[in-house]
């Protein structure tokens, strides 16, 4: 609480909240950060084998692998999200779950699965984008964005 919220406070009130605080338990920041360090880069790790895999065995190159492995991704952030996993993951690992494509995909099939019981048109359909439905107009707006500057620096000589 900032300084100027406090002095509109009453002294019993200033009171409890020095007595809470006091009495909050500690968040073991560093430890949770290395915990969502870690399980971040063990989903990042995991798409990099899908990768690897599809390139090694399915003549992919690294230009066109991308696809594929977004796909089986989202297919496994899916599958774990209604089997009950993925929430359990991350409860432990927190930010660490994070990853854009896995996260996304989780935040998309919970809202789905959480819906269900509506109906297929106003329950998952209304309510899946909810969530998701900020993320997807600014990633297209961010997309936009970088199009614009690409085609302005290409069109003023750059390559």
């Amino acid at each position: 609480m900032s300084n100027k919220e406090k002095k509109k406070l009453t002294p019993v009130q200033q009171q409890y909240q020095s007595f809470s605080k006091a009495r909050e338990p500690q968040r073991p920041v560093l430890f949770n950060c290395v915990k969502a360090f870690l399980v971040g880069g063990a989903i990042c790790a995991l798409g990099q084998g899908v990768s690897d895999f599809f390139i090694w065995n399915f003549d992919f190159t690294e230009k066109t692998v991308g696809n594929p492995t977004v796909a089986v991704m989202i297919l496994l952030s899916v599958i774990l999200t209604s089997l009950g996993v993925y929430d359990h993951i991350a409860q432990f690992a927190g930010a660490g779950t994070a990853i854009p494509v896995t996260g996304f995909a989780n935040s998309m099939a919970s809202a789905a699965i959480e819906h269900r019981s509506e109906g297929f048109v106003l329950g998952v359909g209304g309510n899946m984008f909810k969530l998701a439905g900020s993320v997807i107009v600014f990633g297209v707006f961010a997309a936009f964005l970088v199009a614009l500057i690409k085609t302005t620096l290409t069109l003023l000589g750059g390559s």
